[in-house]
């Protein structure tokens, strides 16, 4: 399971952020698009060496090697620019990117790890930001298997079992999480349904 940051500030966000990760989080998204490099810096700075490989840097790259990161992502427009290619760093690395068709994920470079496919219900998050296509039809057209499709946008513990059953390899969470008032109660709970209906698929 992912967890993307709010991209605007959080009381207490970097405590509640290793807790998360001490509950079991895979993967933690930082997505702070305002920040300049310094507060990013001074952000990753707060967060734990012990979980640092479980961060995924969504810009101010440069600062990864600095902080033992090697998880990179790419937003549809950045991925387009460089060709659908990731740009290259000098030690092996994990990238993902953002995708919003499953036509567009299906011609994925084999180099993205997964792809957050979004938004899959409306947002929590957004506003006025809600599905334009039924992403539940369209997956049934997915060709790519080589790269791992995550469901975003509107996933909360009340849809979760529905994504997994249509499709999706795994899930992504923000607005269910960072407009909570117990976003670590919530996580939890998110946790619990997606692993007992992984674990009923074995």
């Amino acid at each position: 399971m992912i967890v993307v940051t709010n991209p605007f500030s959080v009381e207490n966000e970097t405590n509640m952020i290793q807790s998360l990760f001490a509950e079991g989080l895979s993967l933690l998204h930082i997505r702070k698009p305002d920040f300049s490099e310094l507060e990013m810096a001074q952000f990753i700075h707060q967060i734990k060496l012990e979980f640092r490989d479980r961060i995924v840097l969504h810009n101010h790259h440069a600062l990864a090697e600095d902080f033992g990161i090697n998880r990179f992502h790419f937003s549809e427009k950045e991925r387009k620019q460089t060709h659908d290619s990731p740009e290259r760093f000098s030690k092996p690395c994990r990238y993902s990117t953002s995708t919003h068709s499953i036509k567009d994920f299906n011609l994925l470079d084999s180099d993205f790890d997964y792809a957050f496919l979004s938004p899959v219900f409306k947002s929590i998050s957004k506003e006025n930001y809600h599905p334009e296509t039924d992403l539940f039809e369209e997956i049934k057209s997915r060709t790519n298997y080589k790269t791992k499709v995550i469901a975003l946008g509107g996933i909360d513990s009340h849809n979760i079992q529905k994504v997994l059953q249509n499709g999706f390899d795994d899930i992504a969470l923000l607005g269910s999480i960072w407009k909570n008032e117990n976003p670590l109660k919530q996580f939890t709970l998110c946790q619990q349904i997606a692993l007992s209906y992984l674990q009923s698929q074995v």
